[in-house]
């Protein structure tokens, strides 16, 4: 192969930068109108009256939809079917569940039309109260049924006395705030119906989900909907379900028997679409004289919304981190009025490793040891709740690399002992982690008379380099360039595959892709040896090679024939083959499949005012075989970025009161820009982890979060000796805060 690996550009790039990539909202139908969702302004109760006379009569308005006029659904829309599929707010009743939720939908000729109009509408409420204090609701926690992926609950060994003998001892409470997604293209949607058939312009990470899951709320067969996303600005797991809006917009065009654009505005994406939840995680560990880990306990409580279980899994990743014999990792679960929340990039494990790295740190220094060299004395060999070997895995390289680098070993241990002037100077690191992910996905790829090709799936690019990696696997298995590989995506029509998301796409629909495209070739390849005219008549298939868009005979160069010419004199029809890859079972009974990485940050705390500054970040990881090196290390830095938000910026602010967001815009949840990256140094170590798939790649979307925003506070504390357990760090808790 020889496109694989390459740091090729994107191909979608330059339509991007050309404006010519067409999102959601860029679509328009005949007859078009827009629709604004308003939203409730209390936090639970019900709605007494809605007086839609005046913004019914306003200029240019075609629908007023409320609770009151609504379709009635073929299913309860607050039935959920996790991981994907979720409870909403379809104007079924006149409850009002969260502060935010959808209550009516105004529909007119020009979105200013329509946004007038809904500043019309009066809506009387019964309010109740509402639960909406995290730590006054605590008293309720339970246990969920289920997470997404594991058991809310996990042991081994007896935690709680390895724990009272041991030699050294840490415990302490970690919290995460609400965050909330703001990728840049917010959530839009462009229904269409033709009799009773419905086509959707959908911003999503999933356009099979979305087909299936408005298909059983509106009773309408599956076949009959056509769900359409090539391009999405930024998904980050918000757009991995179909929220309210979705199908609301559906409902509209039905009711108004013409096209609807439904847009949410940037306050919007605060709630009814999901965030990632608060944590509060305790973390204790006990350990040996010599730093050998001998318990571990990780308990974690997370928020969900009143109508719908959905947990943060932060202790998941503590199950198979470090060896250790005798570990407790359990979840419980408050219910407040506010939205549900969801899958927002790296979920659990970007909050589990905050915890469990910060402690590791705080253990170290009570061992006497360096932070690195602790985690090295309980490396895990194998998974410590499965027993399973790993697929891959190549963490103490990662380590070795990322120090070296780094200059770790320069490092003075001792709290507050580096400065640059005035400066405080701290280093910090942590291990990154993520699972390997993998879905059962189709590919349908199109060798044409031309020698050109084209790929269609109906996976989607959620801005992380689908459509080119999915063209060098066909390239390279064709023996044709990439530029001569066409890739279509984000069209239901196409071969089924998962959700774009769990950092499983490129796992999951390049193997596709490369069974599509091996057919294919074995096709062309019998076409020539079976073909008297051919130089290739009667060798054998097994020796026959595709290269620079030729056939040729392995060893004998001269002897061979462009792929155009096999196919003229075939009639010039095109070759088709449509393939399926899935996981290997018995692979997943064997293996425990796991990304890793090392993370080493510097920063620079201004010692009167608490300002944080990153200076530089170094981290090395262990992710497989890498299908693109460019955009492999682009969704690295991209994840490095967004982990320093989490350490130092990023929270959502809840009205006790009122349950509003009180942030809900760019202007005050601070995200980092440009000024508040220093230098980031990402590398990986060589690996080919064929075990987990036939390409040797694992996914690299999320695990750049992982590992950050603790290697970030261990930072904090070796400039400062003051422990931030309560992310975000902000300038206020490093003031008031007292060394630990």
């Amino acid at each position: 192969m020889t496109s694989v690996g390459a740091d090729l550009s994107r191909s979608d790039g330059p339509a991007k930068v050309a404006g010519a990539a067409r999102y959601a909202g860029d679509f328009a139908a005949p007859r078009m109108a827009y629709a604004v969702m308003v939203q409730s302004t209390i936090a639970h109760g019900r709605i007494v009256r809605i007086d839609t006379a005046r913004a019914g009569a306003a200029p240019g308005v075609v629908l007023v939809m409320t609770h009151a006029n609504a379709p009635k659904l073929a299913q309860d829309p607050m039935h959920a079917e996790p991981p994907s599929s979720r409870a909403v707010s379809l104007l079924q009743d006149d409850a009002v569940r969260y502060n935010g939720q959808p209550i009516a939908l105004v529909v007119a000729e020009s979105l200013e039309q329509a946004q007038a109009a809904a500043r019309l509408l009066h809506v009387e409420y019964a309010a109740e109260d509402a639960a909406l204090d995290f730590a006054a609701a605590k008293s309720g926690a339970y246990t969920p049924k289920e997470l997404a992926h594991g058991e809310p609950d996990a042991s081994w060994g007896t935690a709680d006395a390895a724990l009272e003998g041991a030699a050294v001892r840490h415990q302490a409470t970690y919290t995460t705030p609400m965050e909330v997604h703001n990728p840049l293209e917010p959530h839009a949607t462009l229904a269409v119906w033709n009799g009773d058939e419905l086509t959707l312009h959908d911003a999503t990470q999933g356009v099979a989900g979305v087909r299936k899951t408005l298909a059983k709320k509106l009773g309408i067969a599956p076949e009959k909907i056509h769900v359409l996303s090539p391009y999405i600005g930024g998904g980050f797991g918000c757009k991995g379900s179909a929220w309210s809006h979705v199908a609301l917009a559906a409902m509209a065009a039905k009711q108004a028997r013409r096209p609807v654009k439904l847009v949410l505005e940037r306050t919007q994406m605060f709630g009814p679409v999901g965030y990632r939840p608060p944590t509060e995680q305790t973390v204790a560990l006990g350990a040996a004289r010599d730093g050998k880990l001998v318990a571990i306990k990780h308990d974690v409580v997370s928020s969900t919304s009143t109508f719908e279980d959905w947990t943060e899994s932060s202790a998941v990743l503590t199950r198979m981190m470090y060896a250790c014999p005798n570990v407790s990792t359990t979840h419980k679960l408050i219910k407040l009025n506010l939205g549900t929340p969801t899958f927002q990039r790296a979920p659990g494990e970007a909050t589990g490793s905050f915890a469990l790295e910060c402690a590791l740190d705080e253990l170290a220094l009570k061992a006497g040891l360096d932070p690195l060299e602790l985690r090295l004395r309980n490396y895990a060999d194998s998974d410590p709740e499965s027993g399973k070997a790993f697929s891959s895995k190549k963490l103490r390289e990662c380590y070795a690399r990322a120090a070296e680098r780094f200059g770790w070993s320069k490092r003075n241990g001792q709290p507050r002992a580096q400065r640059d002037g005035r400066w405080l100077i701290g280093w910090g690191m942590a291990t990154a982690t993520y699972p390997a992910n993998r879905q059962p996905a189709s590919a349908r790829l199109v060798l044409k008379p031309d020698g050109t090709a084209l790929v269609q799936c109906c996976t989607q690019d959620i801005g992380t380099g689908t459509y080119t990696i999915m063209a060098q696997v066909a390239a390279d298995a064709l023996g044709i360039d990439a530029e001569r590989v066409r890739v279509e995506i984000g069209d239901s029509a196409f071969p089924e595959a998962p959700v774009s998301g769990g950092s499983m796409t490129a796992a999951t629909v390049t193997p596709a892709v490369l069974a599509a495209a091996r057919a294919v070739r074995d096709k062309l390849v019998a076409l020539a040896v079976n073909d008297d005219k051919s130089p290739l008549h009667q060798s054998s298939a097994d020796a026959v090679e595709l290269r620079d868009g030729w056939l040729r005979l392995r060893g004998e160069t001269a002897r061979g024939e462009p792929i155009p010419a096999v196919l003229a004199r075939a009639g010039g029809k095109p070759l088709e083959a449509t393939e399926e890859a899935k996981p290997d079972d018995a692979v997943k009974a064997k293996y425990a499949t796991h990304s890793w990485g090392a993370v080493f940050a510097e920063v620079a705390v201004d010692p009167d005012f608490g300002e944080v500054r990153v200076r530089r970040v170094v981290a090395c990881y262990s992710v497989g075989r890498l299908l693109n090196a460019k955009t492999a290390r682009s969704q690295l830095l991209g994840g490095i970025v967004w982990g320093v938000g989490m350490a130092l910026t990023e929270q959502a602010h809840v009205d006790r009161v009122s349950g509003r967001v009180l942030n809900a815009n760019l202007a005050q949840y601070h995200v980092p820009v440009n000024a508040d990256i220093g230098e980031l140094d990402v590398t990986f170590v060589p690996e080919d982890d064929t075990t987990f798939n036939p390409l040797g790649a694992r996914g690299i979307g999320e695990i750049g979060i992982t590992g950050v925003p603790a290697a970030i506070a261990n930072a904090v504390y070796h400039a400062t000796g003051q422990r931030i357990r309560d992310l975000p760090i902000t300038p206020d808790k490093l003031i008031g805060a007292t060394s630990a």
